[in-house]
């Protein structure tokens, strides 16, 4: 009997493990089911490449567009294609109410105090551009320094270059340490009474590592100085919140969070914006124009001077409300296991660099890899990887002097989005291998 009794427990804590089985089978088939009708929305994750099913790892230099992105450009461009803000007709209103809406759209995603201090650019560069040029017109002068970061992105350090020189300032540089982390212990030293302004990246494109900019805006503030954010990975990879962070600027782009190409977005504390000069001339950004003299508009239309590219900012609505389905618990679990799961690789194998090491939790990591391989070519590998199937990113990424800091020439880089699954990643590492033992 005590025999049959103890078969009886044993069986009943299988059925119940067995039962546990079935349930976890039915929620991981509904949340499978749930990607791939994510993916389903994406019309170029469907293609092949080489006869092999794409895999998209190239999400930090562009990500793919949905469906519905693509149905709003199309709108506009075949039915309401005519300019903004000019004409009294049909056609010109639906364009200028797309248009608005995407403003308020933006306002709302990042929490802005008011719709004034949204400038739509052509994306993050033009963005830095702007604020380069006219912050410097409005407030630096010669003998004045800036400070960019050793992790920041050419268009991140090339316009304040640009400026310094016009201005006759001095460009300072706060560095990285080996595992990519900003030596944020070093501010104190380079700030001084003549800093005018940082820069700095909120994610470097390269590292993926999230900068504490929140603390180095307060540092900032606590002497005066005001600070721009380039958010291009921030935006997409973070919750941002500018009033929050309390910066003065924050720039991104659109395409990298699934909105058309040639969008972008300058946010600005409206008493700065205010105080800074225009950056182009033309129409829409004037007030009165005559040959004695020229008024400007009242923001944003102050720095968006002549047609802008209406079509596409429109899609910035569509992209923040996908952005926003995408910021599911469930969604955002897996990424982080696909993640954990690359990083883990990455460390582990003897043959790899990786760039951009977390030194606590994974957490202050996006799902961003860049790393060499001793003795091959980045770029060689990318090429093997296309062909079957995998694309990548390799070479400088836009960060020379963040590939002199580590002695390379290039890296290869791997970019995840929440469309991206741990089969696509697990095919890569399978295909990396590959391609390392075809050119050892």
């Amino acid at each position: 009997m005590q025999k049959y009794l103890k078969f009886c427990k044993r069986t009943s804590k299988i059925a119940k493990f067995a039962g546990l089985l079935r349930v976890c089978a039915r929620v991981s088939m509904t949340f499978m089911a749930r990607i791939e009708e994510i993916r389903s929305l994406f019309p170029a994750l469907s293609r092949k490449v080489y006869g092999k099913d794409l895999v998209y790892f190239d999400n930090a230099a562009t990500s793919q567009r949905p469906q519905s992105v693509i149905d709003m450009w199309t709108k506009i461009t075949s039915e309401s294609n005519a300019n903004i803000h000019r004409a009294v007709h049909r056609l010109a209103d639906e364009a200028t109410q797309a248009y608005e809406q995407a403003r308020d759209s933006v306002k709302n995603f990042i929490n802005a105090r008011s719709r004034e201090e949204i400038i739509f650019t052509s994306g993050t560069t033009a963005a830095v551009n702007l604020v380069a040029f006219s912050f410097g017109e409005a407030f630096v002068k010669e003998g004045d320094e800036v400070v960019v970061t050793e992790a920041e992105h050419h268009s991140n350090i090339v316009p304040w270059q640009m400026m310094c020189k016009r201005k006759g300032a001095v460009l300072k540089v706060l560095p990285i340490d080996d595992s990519g982390h900003l030596r944020t212990e070093m501010l104190d030293e380079i700030l001084s009474d003549k800093t005018r302004i940082m820069a700095v990246t909120h994610i470097s494109n390269v590292l993926g590592l999230i900068n504490p900019v929140k603390e180095i805006v307060e540092k900032c503030h606590a002497t005066g100085i005001p600070v721009l954010i380039d958010g291009a990975q921030g935006v997409v990879h973070s919750k941002v919140d500018v009033q929050d962070l309390d910066c003065d600027f924050y720039v991104f782009s659109g395409h990298k969070l699934y909105a058309a190409t040639g969008t972008g977005v300058l946010y600005g504390k409206k008493e700065l914006l205010d105080e800074m000069p225009p950056y182009m001339g033309g129409g829409e950004m004037v007030g009165t124009v005559s040959f004695e003299e020229t008024t400007y508009a009242p923001l944003p239309m102050k720095f968006e001077a002549g047609t802008q590219n209406f079509s596409s900012a429109a899609t910035l609505k569509s992209a923040i409300e996908f952005t926003n389905l995408l910021n599911d618990n469930e969604l955002v679990d897996e990424l982080d296991k696909i993640r954990d799961y690359l990083l883990d690789y990455m460390r582990s194998d003897e043959r790899i660099t990786l760039y951009g090491v977390p030194r606590g939790t994974n957490e202050e990591k996006i799902p961003l890899f860049s790393f060499t391989v001793k003795g091959i070519h980045h770029e060689d590998l990318a090429l093997i990887l296309d062909k079957m199937g995998i694309a990548v990113r390799s070479g400088q990424m836009c960060a020379e002097p963040l590939m002199t800091r580590f002695g390379v020439t290039g890296m290869l880089r791997v970019s995840l989005a929440p469309y991206n699954t741990l089969e696509e990643a697990e095919y890569f590492i399978r295909c990396l291998d590959k391609a390392i033992k075809m050119l050892q």
